[in-house]
């Protein structure tokens, strides 16, 4: 990973502001320990169809630019520019508190996602594997599990995703918005390639894995034109299902958007914010729910009926699983804690 300079949009919730007066030092990979007291997040959206959600991480090495997640790295006193990329946070005691949340008697096993934002199987997680012990306490527990990821990472956990997919409902979402690697390593530098991103949705499902393509984000006038070729890709690698959500560039992600798409795709720049504009009411971004995840107006209507369409021809279901899971969910019997009394044998 090549050292980029320090480049963060103003934080407006920092107490204060740094302004480099000589050479802007390099971004370099921080690794910063979360030590909070719950590990469960509660989800009242009603544009996500879930209400539970995992994140053992925060910020994300992938760097996508689109990543709407960035503006959460604010509130940990941490820029949304090259600091969400560099200065990641884990929480180590990820599976322990997940465990004790299962144990509360107010938890009835609904679905857990992981992960609602960051991506649960960046790099840090191959030698962190707090995902991994998470997914073998949902497996302990028999707990229905949810996974949206672009990291083929993934794979290395088939084995308990497989527990998990016998005894409770499992899916996994693997995020692939791009056909063209050119493009993907422009917007989504450090992610895996199309290609590899497809050969993950096939080994997952030959290993019996219901497996969905997340088209997402599609970015009008960069990636629509992609949306036939990904999802009949999608389909002949083992996915079942697809859906899609629209870009959305809140608060300083718009920034750091514009500018890498001015950096690297300069020539359609241009076209790429206009067609943006055209599907969120002139503005870049729509933060109201029921329009942030779908846009509004002519474009965004044609983005949409093309994406049924496309998908309904090669064969994918686009509906989400929104009904609730079965009732699976079970704690493991107590072991007795060892006795002080020593064997007389």
């Amino acid at each position: 990973m090549k050292a980029r300079p320090v480049d963060n949009p103003p934080n407006p919730w920092a107490s204060t502001e740094v302004e480099y007066l000589d050479e802007i030092p390099p971004a370099k990979l921080e690794v910063w320990e979360d030590h909070s007291r719950q590990v469960l997040s509660h989800n009242d959206s009603p544009d996500v169809g879930f209400d539970w959600s995992v994140n053992p991480y925060r910020g994300c090495l992938h760097a996508c630019a689109y990543c709407y997640a960035r503006p959460t790295h604010q509130y940990l006193d941490f820029g949304a520019g090259t600091d969400f990329e560099t200065k990641l946070v884990m929480k180590p005691r990820a599976a322990e508190l997940l465990r004790d949340a299962f144990e509360r008697p107010s938890w009835k096993g609904d679905t857990v996602v992981f992960s609602g934002v960051t991506d649960c199987y960046q790099p840090l997680e191959a030698s962190m594997r707090l995902t991994r012990a998470c997914l073998e306490v949902c497996a302990e527990y028999k707990n229905p599990v949810g996974i949206v990821t672009k990291g083929v990472l993934i794979e290395r956990d088939i084995d308990v995703l497989q527990r998990i997919s016998r005894d409770a409902r499992l899916w996994v979402s693997i995020s692939l918005p791009f056909h063209h690697a050119d493009i993907a390593r422009a917007m989504e530098p450090y992610a895996a390639s199309p290609q590899r991103r497809l050969l993950a949705i096939r080994r997952l499902a030959e290993a019996g894995i219901d497996v969905a393509i997340s088209f997402a984000p599609i970015i009008p006038g960069l990636n629509d034109e992609d949306i036939h070729r990904v999802l009949t890709a999608a389909k002949e690698a083992g996915a079942s299902r697809a859906h899609y959500t629209l870009v959305r560039l809140p608060g300083p992600v718009k920034e750091v958007f514009e500018e890498r798409l001015r950096a690297k795709l300069p020539l359609r720049a241009e076209r790429v914010l206009h067609r943006i504009r055209e599907t969120r009411g002139g503005e870049l971004s729509d933060s109201r729910f029921k329009h942030r995840m779908r846009g509004e107006g002519l474009y965004a209507q044609t983005i949409h009926s093309l994406f049924q369409t496309t998908a309904r021809r090669v064969g994918l279901r686009t509906s989400y699983i929104t009904e609730p899971a079965p009732d699976t969910f079970r704690r493991p019997p107590r072991r007795p804690p060892p006795s002080p009394q020593l064997s007389l044998f």
